[in-house]
């Protein structure tokens, strides 16, 4: 799967595994990978967030405040990927081939997180005022790579929501975890593999009772 990563590329999956191990998770989803690239520190992407002025401590910051460990007993090994990892990943070989690269770096695992509009990744990224045409122009900007441009319609392609101007929130990101772990949920279980599933479904009731504790706290302060 990762014969065309770079290093550091692939690097970055191996401290999403690490962060998702850490938290005791039992799948990688985006969330982990936001981490990697952040952690990684010297990658394209890292620089390019840098450049744009993003507050790399306050996306860590804002994951610490929505990512829920799992139980101790979790079992560590080859982690399930989410749904929506599958896709950051196809995203990123993706942008590779749309500057006809023969490699995926950091940057293109940057660009496949920004282009899956309703991951953790995207949504705490869109916090810091991130949008998939800005981060693709710093690349090419940052890489030197002049004549050689994302074709016009991909520039054009911002895969932006109508609410692209409102801050998501940390409920949306909360969201977002819960459908990973529903979506991870279906696929255990459609490989009858029933004691992941029950862990999964028991790691959904707890961040469904962290949102609604979050809701009660929203409704007091207003």
């Amino acid at each position: 799967m990762y014969e065309r990563f770079t290093d550091r590329a692939r690097n970055v999956m191996q401290l999403a595994q690490q962060e998702a191990e850490r938290f005791k998770h039992e799948y990688i989803g985006t969330e982990h990978i936001i981490r990697g690239l952040i952690i990684e520190g010297s990658g394209v992407a890292a620089n390019v967030l840098k450049n744009l002025d993003v507050d790399l401590r306050k996306i860590l910051f804002d994951l610490d405040k929505v990512v829920v460990r799992g139980p101790d007993s979790a079992i560590k090994g080859d982690l399930l990927q989410t749904p929506r990892t599958k896709k950051v990943i196809d995203y990123s070989i993706e942008e590779a081939g749309y500057l006809k690269l023969n490699y995926v770096g950091t940057e293109h695992l940057l660009l496949g997180l920004l282009r899956d509009n309703f991951g953790v990744a995207a949504l705490l990224l869109k916090r810091q005022g991130v949008n998939l045409k800005q981060v693709r122009q710093e690349i090419v900007a940052f890489l030197g790579l002049t004549g050689q441009q994302w074709p016009p319609e991909q520039l054009e392609e911002t895969n932006e929501t109508e609410n692209e101007l409102e801050e998501p929130s940390l409920m949306k990101a909360l969201d977002a975890l819960v459908d990973n772990l529903h979506e991870c949920k279906l696929a255990a279980i459609s490989e009858q593999n029933w004691e992941l599933g029950a862990r999964l479904r028991d790691q959904i009731e707890q961040l469904k009772k962290q949102i609604e504790t979050q809701k009660r706290k929203r409704t007091n302060r207003e």
